[in-house]
């Protein structure tokens, strides 16, 4: 028989797990609303409350042990949030960055700009197709760009501590595809010069990127002239001429990729249409948006990946130091849970009052996590690891409601579990056993 009750308690908590994850906060708000009137309507509700008071009036008294279920809790909602809201952070830069008026174009098949590369034919005709806004002098408003991986020094490191940035080669017309850069510091490079002007994220990362110092690129001296603000991932690149920048990398006329602004979002269907139905291209066409969301989903299910099994591994801990402070917790209360069913308490007000004693443990503990999580790493900058062709990513951790309201689930789900079997056992008890028990 306690063979079937402990099968059937894991399948409870299995299915009450999997609704709980897919609850929204309206959802949980209005099973508050709902277990409080049961409390307040009905008699084993009032049970309940009356136990439940009594037990949490004595958390005074064991504060050592509720200190465990608050301290564990808390680090692992902290930990839990911090590293989801390091993949937040890492979408929203990237999210940002593109808009649904510009699209880019780049070699079929490429799954980034580093790996595309565009003939010379490719980047006349591209902007030659409709749907591309036009400047004041009546050109199309688009930018053929080259994007290679360079390496540079990292702030902090030693002399062979390098780091790869993204060097982007840009036209005039990168300026009207991107009117949010803005020049923050010094002034833009000269067309036809070895200059440069660096991102505010690419000039706290690498050694060097100051206006007025020179840095080597691709075996060449470069200046630095100036900074630039974009407030997305541009922030952490370098940008020179195109022309410069293919002829030191050995480019010739071919660039990664053409990035132009649109006459409005409904011209993309048209202008891809274009692009897709010309036999002399062999290209892929998206918006900036959609590309830079796209580049950013597989590094995001990595992080959340390794946010949510380093969170298991510390649930299971703080699972354990619950069960066990709760159990002792029931042993301790033994006598005085019996009484109380000796006179006519139920079984259900006792599990519910020892599990709301544990869940308001595990509410503090999470509110505690979320808010120290919030307080430290809530617009902390971070960057991504350079490797292979692709450049550091500049970003700032993103503790939103979302990831503050998942980590109190995480709390709350713990506090259900680590309470439910030390309930269980206090309502399943004996009354003549438990009035023995010391």
């Amino acid at each position: 028989m306690n063979a079937l009750i402990n099968i059937g308690l894991l399948v409870l908590i299995v299915l009450v797990l999997a609704a709980w994850i897919a609850l929204p906060w309206q959802g949980a708000v209005l099973l508050v609303l709902l277990f409080a009137a049961w409390m307040l309507f009905t008699r084993r509700g009032r049970q309940a409350a009356s136990v439940a008071s009594v037990g949490i009036s004595t958390l005074g008294q064991r504060l050592g042990s509720s200190a465990v279920i608050v301290i564990g809790i808390a680090g692992v909602v902290g930990v839990l949030v911090a590293l989801l809201a390091m993949g937040e952070g890492y979408a929203e830069t990237l999210r940002k960055t593109g808009s649904a008026d510009t699209a880019i174009v780049m070699r079929g098949s490429s799954a980034s700009e580093v790996m595309s590369v565009l003939d010379h034919d490719s980047v006349v005709l591209i902007p030659q197709a409709p749907g591309i806004a036009k400047d004041a002098k009546g050109q199309p408003i688009a930018s053929p760009e080259l994007v290679v991986a360079a390496n540079l020094p990292l702030k902090g490191g030693t002399a062979d501590d390098e780091g790869s940035v993204q060097l982007r080669g840009v036209s005039d017309q990168a300026w009207a595809v991107r009117p949010n850069v803005k020049i923050i510091e010094g002034r833009n490079f000269q067309p036809g010069m070895r200059e440069l002007i660096v991102g505010k994220g690419a000039a706290k990362q690498f050694d060097g990127l100051v206006p007025g110092h020179t840095i080597r690129l691709g075996n060449q001296q470069w200046n630095v002239v100036g900074v630039f603000s974009s407030g997305d991932a541009m922030d952490s690149e370098v940008w020179g001429d195109a022309s410069v920048v293919a002829d030191t990398y050995r480019r010739g006329s071919s660039r990664a990729s053409v990035v132009v602004r649109l006459t409005d979002p409904k011209a993309y269907d048209a202008f891809k249409a274009e692009l897709d139905g010309n036999p002399q291209l062999k290209v892929d066409v998206s918006t900036t948006i959609d590309y830079f969301n796209k580049q950013s989903e597989g590094m995001t299910k990595v992080i959340r990946v390794i946010g949510i099994t380093v969170g298991v591994i510390m649930a299971i801990g703080a699972m354990f130091g619950a069960l066990n402070t709760m159990f002792a917790a029931v042993a301790a209360r033994a006598r005085e849970i019996a009484t109380l069913r000796a006179i006519g308490f139920r079984g259900l007000p006792v599990v519910v009052a020892v599990m709301l004693e544990t869940m308001l443990l595990a509410l503090i503990g999470g509110l505690l996590g979320g808010l120290l999580a919030w307080l430290i790493f809530n617009g902390y900058s971070a960057s991504t690891l350079a490797a292979g062709t692709v450049g550091k990513l500049s970003f700032e951790l993103k503790v939103s409601p979302e990831l503050l309201w998942t980590g109190l689930k995480w709390a709350l789900a713990i506090g259900f579990i680590g309470g439910l079997f030390p309930a269980m056992r206090a309502a399943r008890l004996p009354v003549t056993t438990a009035l023995r028990e010391l």
